[in-house]
């Protein structure tokens, strides 16, 4: 189980490197055909449904493979 959190750790560690210092490479998260941005003067709502779906996808299969080998 620490294995496991550890490895989650270094990949967050990784994903925020990346999203910090090369932020063009998620630019199109949050702006797909599908999420919802709904603005008005003192408000703001933005629910990304596309976005989340493909994140999903892809999440489910990355823990379907590392499921399979291990």
């Amino acid at each position: 189980m620490a294995k496991w959190i550890m490895l989650a750790g270094v990949v967050l560690i990784i994903v925020g490197a990346i999203a910090h210092y090369a932020p063009w490479l998620f630019s199109w998260f949050g702006r797909l055909p599908g999420d919802i941005n709904i603005k008005s003067e003192n408000s703001q709502v933005f629910i990304p449904i596309t976005s989340m779906l493909i994140l999903s996808v892809v999440l489910s299969l990355i823990f379907q493979i590392i499921k399979r080998f291990f």
